[in-house]
């Protein structure tokens, strides 16, 4: 038997909590940051990542730091990936990706360490 969703076009995607769980786990394999917990809120259209800032770079007494925003276009299905610049406080497109998997990725090899800073 064929049930048929339920589905309310007039509610964004995102955040949702099924993409929010996929985005935790794949964090769980990130190569900086390992050993501390990583926080990630919906927010309108996307996701906040934040994580304590063991490195003190950022926050010298180990705070909250964001880490990075999540935004997803429904218009053209892909995800924009920002960055934060700490020093003027502001969001900064990064990159643009097709799908969740390629960002969390991105986010876990994090080789020009943009991210996890």
């Amino acid at each position: 038997m064929n049930a048929a969703l339920d589905i309310n076009p007039d509610l964004p995607a995102h955040p949702n909590d099924i993409d929010r769980r996929r985005i935790e786990r794949a964090l769980k394999s990130r190569e900086r940051y390992r050993y501390v917990s990583a926080n990630i809120t919906g927010v309108a259209g996307g996701y906040l990542i934040e994580c304590p800032c063991c490195s003190r770079n950022i926050d010298v007494k180990g705070g909250i730091i964001d880490v990075a925003m999540l935004r997803h276009d429904g218009a053209s299905a892909n995800w924009q990936v920002f960055r934060k610049d700490h020093k003027q406080g502001v969001w900064k497109l990064h990159s643009t990706h097709q799908r969740l998997a390629a960002v969390t990725d991105l986010l876990n090899a994090d080789p020009e360490r943009v991210f996890w800073q």
